[in-house]
């Protein structure tokens, strides 16, 4: 892929005061005319390359350019190889891993990978999830609508979307693209997406990356205060974080957070069986008695429902 290529040129370029583009090709296992455009991109990317020609010419970052020769060395330079890695745990190749081993070769041993990180991005959908990123990126980069039938809390439905970002959060992943149904940017998760497939060209709008910060994407609808049983500490402490309870005298917990859907905050209430008393909102107590009663009848015998 063309990015992995100039990650890699502009971290040779950072190292070496002066490479040839044969050497480049041969490393990247592309043609010189490929090399050539490369640094073309990364000059028009405002990285001021000089390219010299003649016996003792090459490429070389302009002399002078405020641009630390040392950036991509020691832990900084191992962080990221390892967040590269991770990438592999996605796409289902090691191309990742490839890139690296062309960094590597011949070089200081400053570059080499910090195998004490493992980032896998994968979720445990790898064999679902993998092909699907790829077939979205391609498509991003092709400039092709994306159709797919998608199922949500409000039902199944067929979508036609211009793609433009693969995002990574809330440890899921997701597309963020223009839905022709809604003629509106979404947010889509992957692993809701059946029958994907390519669709029809189409122009690229001018778009920011999205706002996922978590006020946008969950905005407070209902402020929500709990008995917790303290065998549960470790669950709030994951989900929550540890300042989200206080401890009352009898040890149970008091949880307080803000949730932004009825039926989430209902059905993370009942997961604790009854080990949670939902105190506040007052008017959803007698909601969470109504959904435990309606579980209550699905297992009483026939002759009691």
């Amino acid at each position: 892929m063309k990015i992995d290529r100039m990650i890699g040129i502009l971290s040779i370029l950072l190292q070496k005061e002066k490479v040839t583009a044969p050497y480049l090709a041969d490393k990247f296992e592309v043609s010189r005319r490929t090399i050539n455009r490369d640094i073309e991109a990364l000059c028009m990317a405002g990285i001021p390359l000089v390219t010299e020609s003649g016996r003792g010419g090459g490429i070389s970052i302009m002399e002078g350019f405020n641009i630390d020769r040392a950036l991509f060395t020691s832990a900084d330079m191992q962080a990221i190889l390892a967040g590269l890695r991770g990438l592999d745990s996605i796409s289902g190749t090691n191309r990742y891993q490839q890139l690296m081993e062309k960094l590597s070769a011949g070089t200081s041993n400053l570059i080499a990978a910090d195998t004490h990180i493992l980032i896998d991005l994968s979720s445990w959908y790898k064999p679902a999830l993998a092909p699907k990123i790829e077939l979205l990126h391609g498509a991003i980069l092709s400039g092709h609508k994306v159709s797919f039938t998608y199922f949500s809390p409000k039902g199944e439905s067929i979508r036609n979307v211009e793609p433009y970002y693969l995002v990574f959060q809330w440890a899921g992943w997701y597309l963020w693209g223009w839905c022709d149904e809604r003629e509106d940017f979404r947010l889509f998760k992957l692993m809701r997406m059946t029958e994907l497939s390519i669709s029809d060209s189409f122009e690229k709008r001018t778009v920011q990356p999205p706002d996922l910060s978590a006020d946008r994407v969950f905005p407070s609808t209902y402020h929500v205060r709990a008995k917790i049983h303290p065998s549960f500490q470790w669950r709030l402490v994951e989900e929550f974080g540890p300042t989200c309870f206080q401890v009352l005298p009898d040890g149970m917990l008091l949880f307080s957070a803000d949730f932004s859907d009825r039926n989430n905050l209902i059905g993370w209430i009942v997961s604790f069986g009854s080990g949670a008393e939902l105190l506040e909102p007052e008017h959803l107590r007698q909601e969470v008695l109504r959904f435990a009663e309606d579980i209550r009848r699905n297992y009483l015998p026939d002759s009691e429902t």
